[in-house]
């Protein structure tokens, strides 16, 4: 073979597919990574990106949205989080005449009740002996013992220059203070709780601070000062949540409604001064009990009394921060009173703290609620709805920034859609139909639907309406029947709130045409509300041929409901009583014939209806304050039409169902052998005896 023409072998270099892979192979693509200083969001950087790649002559606008994951969509901003302060901050200077109450004679039996720990023991005992050969060293060698004073009071001065500007007002002890050698006992707390409460005695108060920050690090290691028993740290712990808000308020002479910016007012007062490190060390002493209890009750009492000393914490922002980071996680688990009282809070620091912190609590929020979804099965659906409503709430309080938050997560959303159907990329498909996907719709729809009124979301809602409808299409099979479903849902819920006709008939009907087989077996049920995908096997079942025709019924009744006193419902009904229609007629299960023969009279009755009233009026259709008014006076229930008492039947019966189906089903007991019973019996018994010897 002889060699290519010169117009050959340049054809070669450009067409041919062995050519075009190895390039493909030898191509180095470098992603330009955001630099630390740059502080604007993720949206601005990929529309960047997107500039920069459009000059190149590439498009890596596709890669940049599947790269990012739903969580690490918006990015926290550093100036915000600042840098927390230890928890091993000191005790508060005591004023020696209000310690004449504290018991010290009894304080050789507590340690003697509350020993230290093996590991304790151990350090101990390592100590001793280093300190013994430490004294050896100063017998022998008087030039060191100098060396040791002056390298002391060298390393002193270094820490007095470092640690002079910050917290003053905290002051640590040593060891021969007179905190370590006291013995907290009930009677102590009683005396100084009736000081604190009657006489607004600041010495008093100052005692119990330092015996609340004991009792909040009380734990199996030793607390200075000591704890006589748990019901002297019940006392603390209680007294001092209910109390200390209402102390602080009194000593401040601020009422209990007291705003931010009358707060912030009194930081240069004298007042301010004395009482700031009483409140800093409560706020310490109560984080740091936040961040180490783990009982639920004892979580809920305490936040729900720190949310009355939420407008002190903007005195304290990396305090503020703390609680911030401390609070959502707790707001995100699954602990019924817990979740309530900590969304309580975050809605207070929101509203009281101004929009400054509003990015961050909707940050953290917005990704403990995505993680919190990510497996549906092994969580309860009513805590993810109350997550969902409590988060649209937070949004709801600053409607600006979370308007252009949802634009940007709703944009990334329709990216990773057109990635999906341009492509079909099995990892993008994957990413559609998952939970977290799903969510991040649901919360939008939400948000949407209850700002109608609010704010101007008609962009928001266009773009939201063709996402659901690519999602809807992208997914046309039986076996995505839930997700389906919940598409109509959404477009029902955004029709409704705004006013808008959205054609979801066509959508519906098409689950009624399914082709797949009447008479098959009947399957366990499927739970829809934890489920986006049907098993291949329930596709053949009777159960799913009826789950598609009862949902179609319950959506189309939702849909028609909302132009059912319109003037154009005649027009409306034309199509889609024509496909039921062909239904009925083709079916042979004469149950779901039945159902399907009442919603076609039920139509074509309010279609009659609708007529007969059209054909009444004397003003043309270009008249829209006219058309508008039409039936107005029905909308509001006046007249009790038999549509309507269908639509109201039809929705009782679905929430029936829900309700039955969320109840797990009955175990069936089956009937044990003689000698299995023995068996099973002497296990018992052998459990039970363990039990009790541990």
């Amino acid at each position: 073979m002889g060699k290519l023409g010169k117009k050959a072998r340049k054809f070669a270099k450009k067409n041919l597919p062995s050519v075009l892979k190895q390039r493909r192979k030898n191509k180095i693509v470098f992603k330009k990574r955001p630099s630390k200083k740059d502080k604007q969001d993720v949206a601005e950087k990929v529309v960047k990106m997107k500039e920069e790649d459009k000059k190149d002559g590439r498009n890596s606008d596709n890669e940049v949205t599947m790269a990012m994951s739903f969580d690490a969509l918006f990015s926290e901003d550093d100036n915000t989080m600042v840098l927390y302060d230890s928890d091993s901050d000191g005790y508060l200077a005591e004023d020696p005449s209000c310690g004449s109450l504290v018991e010290n004679d009894n304080l050789e039996d507590a340690k003697h009740k509350r020993a230290p720990s093996a590991h304790n023991k151990k350090v101990y005992e390592e100590l001793e002996v280093q300190k013994k050969l430490l004294d050896k060293l100063k017998k022998k060698d008087q030039k060191f013992v100098k060396f040791l004073e002056s390298y002391k009071k060298g390393e002193i001065s270094q820490n007095q220059e470092l640690y002079s500007d910050e917290d003053e007002d905290l002051i640590a002890l040593d060891d021969s203070a007179t905190t370590k050698q006291k013995l907290l006992t009930s009677s102590v707390i009683t005396k100084w709780s009736k000081l604190v409460t009657k006489e607004h005695n600041e010495p008093a108060l100052i005692n119990l601070l330092n015996a609340y920050r004991a009792a909040c690090h009380f734990g199996p290691e030793e607390t200075v000062p000591t704890i006589q028993d748990n019901e002297t740290f019940c006392n603390i712990y209680t007294f001092m949540l209910r109390e200390t808000d209402n102390i602080f308020r009194v000593l401040l002479k601020i009422p209990p409604n007291c705003k931010k910016e009358a707060l912030l007012e009194l930081k240069n007062t004298s007042r301010w001064k004395k009482v700031q490190p009483m409140i800093k060390s409560y706020f310490r002493s109560t984080l740091f009990l936040l961040k180490q209890v783990t009982d639920s009750e004892i979580l809920a009492f305490s936040i729900t009394h720190l949310r009355a000393s939420v407008v002190f914490f903007t005195a304290f922002p990396s305090l503020l921060n703390r609680l911030i980071q401390i609070i959502v996680p707790l707001w995100a688990t699954d602990g019924g009173i817990l979740s309530i009282a900590s969304s309580l809070v975050i809605q207070d620091v929101i509203s009281i703290c101004g929009s400054t912190y509003f990015d961050t609590c909707f940050i953290k929020t917005y990704k403990a609620y995505i993680a919190r979804c990510r497996i549906m099965e092994t969580v309860d659906t009513k805590h993810i709805e109350f997550l969902r409503n409590s988060f649209i709430n937070f949004c709801s309080l600053d409607l600006e920034k979370s308007y252009n938050k949802a634009l940007v997560s709703i944009q990334q959303l329709f990216n990773i859609l057109k990635h999906a159907m341009r492509k079909e990329n099995k990892d993008a498909i994957k990413k559609i139909y998952s939970w977290q996907y799903v969510q991040c719709i649901d919360i939008w729809v939400l948000f949407i639907s209850a700002n109608a009124n609010e704010c101007d979301m008609q962009s928001l809602l266009y773009t939201m309406i063709q996402l659901i409808n690519g999602v809807a299409c992208l997914f046309p099979g039986p076996k995505y029947l839930p997700l389906r479903i919940r598409c109509i849902q959404w477009l029902n819920k955004l029709s409704s709130s705004f006013g808008t006709f959205i054609p979801v008939a066509s959508l519906i009907l098409d689950m009624v045409e399914y082709k797949v087989s009447e008479g098959g077996k009947s399957r366990k049920v499927v739970r829809f509300a934890s489920d986006l995908k049907l098993p291949k096997f329930w596709l053949k079942s009777q159960n799913f041929v009826e789950q598609c025709v009862h949902s179609a019924i319950e959506l189309l009744a939702v849909h028609f409901i909302q132009w059912s006193y319109h003037i154009s419902f005649p027009e409306l009904a034309i199509i889609p009583l024509i496909r039921l229609r062909k239904f009925y007629e083709r079916s042979k299960v004469e149950s779901l014939r039945r159902v399907v023969k009442r919603l076609i009279d039920m139509l074509e009755q309010n279609v009659e209806f609708v007529q007969k009233k059209r054909d009444d009026v004397a003003f043309s259709p270009k008249d829209h304050e006219s058309v508008d008014q039409f039936l107005q006076q029905f909308e509001k229930g006046t007249l009790n039409t038999p549509f309507t008492q269908y639509y109201r039947s039809i929705i009782e019966k679905a929430a029936s169902k829900t309700s039955t189906s969320l109840q797990e089903p009955k175990r069936v007991k089956r009937k044990k052998t003689q000698g299995a019973e023995d068996n099973v019996d002497a296990d018992l018994k052998g459990k039970k005896s363990r039990i009790v010897e541990n």
